[in-house]
């Protein structure tokens, strides 16, 4: 009988630790591979302010915004006003930990508006005035702006990461050829390019040519609801001028050849001096099948497809997907040789944008419309809870951008693993939004963003561990700034900031404290979670 309990009793032990959950293994960023970087991010029209000030002139941004087509009519005119702020934000910088800061060049601060007198253009002794717009002399305030900027983030051992354009395109080239639309783009980018790799080459190592130049398209040349405002019936939004069906693919086009311009620019000239990298920003939605039917998952490949593989296909292949040439057809432009050759292998790195997954059902009507645009062309229809009629946000996106699925990001790196020969890859911004205090109030608790950038790193670390080449990680946002498609009605900032207040008051929230203690080798998750891990 004693035997007999006895061995009932270590069945029981047995099956009680059975049914506790092992531990899941502790994450410290020593589990990242060497050389590995951490960072936060922002960008020059969301953060500097000083619109005005030293010579800078107005980007579309600047016109859209003060035109009032902005959520609440806010502008960037001021913002977080790092422009007279920079010290003491390097300072925080250096004290939460980070590797690298993520920052822009402003093209209108950098090479403003400049006349000069065409000497060969008298009409009865009439001298013309000629702008050289976006393309003339560099501003010595501009410059010495962001060498000062640079220099101070060295001296505290912090690597700029700089993005040489960032949605802020010069108003006055916009109003001279249409911007964007005009291949003079390609060419006036790359100069400026130029004065770029030739001012601050010397010590930014790490350079990004455009930011999100496949969603850019989208908002701006097909929806018309972001800047500078191009759309046609039946596809946009009350737009004066443009042509959804035909513009959004001239302006990526452009787009990717003024990086590949660029990118060669930069390899010629100065990367064997200066020893530095380059590639460029995608936006990194990650598209998933509403239904498990076969035509939904077909939509949701086909959409990443039209969504990443837009500007990845041609940089590893040489052209656009074969979907895009099938669906779009001649509307989809097409390389030269020259061009192919160029665009080809275009990059040292991609960094990407990744914040959410959207799911998506297949519309296979669309494609039988004699007018299609970017959305009928990928003949899928969105079904996300996010998206509502009479939306609040841009894109119908609502402040739902606290949800973490961090398994997105791993599928998401799985396929360029896969397919596009698993390139270097930057995560370039993740991060969690909170709404303000209704009151006014600083938002010090944003216990939700700890665990969202916990599990996104976490993530991240699977798949690197999984052959993923990920190099690095950037929380957006190092502040809270004005926000393209939320003005300020959402904060991203582990550094909040006081909007009511002149001197734009930085103040630390909990997860700037938590991300400062995993960098400094605490451990990623400090205090266990239930199930020990992160959700899928």
């Amino acid at each position: 009988m004693g035997k007999a309990l006895g061995s009932a009793a270590a069945v029981l032990v047995v099956v009680l630790l059975g049914a506790v959950a092992p531990a899941a293994p502790v994450v410290t960023r020593a589990d990242f591979p060497p050389g590995f970087v951490f960072g936060v991010g922002s960008s020059a029209y969301q953060v500097e302010g000083a619109v005005a000030e030293d010579g800078r002139k107005p980007s579309i941004w600047d016109t859209f915004t003060h035109d009032g087509y902005s959520i609440d009519s806010a502008t960037g005119d001021v913002t977080a006003d790092q422009y007279h702020k920079y010290k003491e934000d390097v300072k925080l910088l250096h004290e939460m930990g980070v590797d690298a800061y993520r920052m822009s060049i402003a093209w209108p601060r950098l090479i403003p508006v400049q006349f000069g007198l065409c000497t060969d253009c008298f009409d009865f002794f009439v001298p013309l005035l000629l702008y050289l717009d976006g393309r003339g002399a560099v501003n010595p305030k501009g410059l010495e702006y962001y060498n000062n900027l640079i220099d101070e983030l060295l001296s505290y051992g912090i690597q700029p990461h700089v993005t040489i354009y960032h949605f802020d395109f010069p108003q006055a080239l916009q109003d001279e050829y249409n911007g964007l639309l005009n291949p003079r783009f390609i060419e006036d980018f790359t100069a400026y390019a130029d004065v770029c790799f030739k001012n601050f080459g010397d010590r930014v190592r790490h350079w990004s040519t455009v930011n999100e130049p496949n969603i850019e398209p989208i908002g701006g040349f097909d929806q018309g609801i972001l800047p500078p405002r191009r759309c046609s019936f039946p596809f946009g939004f009350a737009c004066d001028e443009g042509n959804s069906t035909t513009e959004p693919y001239i302006v990526a086009h452009h787009l990717l050849l003024a990086h590949a311009s660029a990118v060669s620019l930069y390899r010629e000239k100065y990367q064997a001096e200066q020893g530095g990298k380059i590639g460029l920003t995608l936006l990194g939605w990650w598209y998933e099948p509403a239904t498990e039917t076969t035509d939904d998952i077909a939509a949701a490949a086909r959409m990443n497809d039209f969504h990443i593989g837009w500007f990845m296909h041609p940089m590893v292949y040489g052209d656009y997907p074969p979907v895009m040439r099938k669906n779009v057809g001649s509307r989809l432009p097409s390389f030269s040789d020259e061009d192919r050759k160029r665009v080809t292998g275009s990059f040292d790195f991609v960094g990407f944008n990744h914040y959410i997954v959207v799911y998506v059902k297949a519309d296979l009507s669309r494609l039988d419309q004699k007018l299609r645009d970017y959305m009928y062309d990928a003949a899928v229809a969105y079904d996300m809870p996010f998206l509502k009629l009479n939306n609040q946000f841009t894109f119908g996106l609502t402040n739902d951008f606290m949800t973490s699925t961090p398994w997105a990001l791993k599928k998401m790196l799985k396929h360029l693993r896969v397919k596009y020969k698993n390139p270097a890859v930057m995560i370039h911004e993740n991060g969690a939004a909170g709404q303000p205090d209704p009151s006014g109030t600083n938002t010090y608790d944003d216990e939700f963003r700890s665990q969202f950038l916990q599990d996104y790193i976490e993530a991240t670390l699977d798949s690197i561990r999984n052959g993923s080449n990920v190099q690095g990680y950037f929380v957006w946002s190092f502040l809270d700034v004005f926000e393209y498609l939320f003005g300020y009605r959402l904060r991203f900032g582990v550094y909040g900031v006081d909007f009511n207040s002149t001197a734009r008051t930085r103040y630390q929230r909990h997860s700037a404290k938590w991300y400062s203690s995993f960098l400094r080798g605490g451990e990623l998750r400090p205090v266990a979670l239930p199930e020990g891990a992160y959700s899928e």
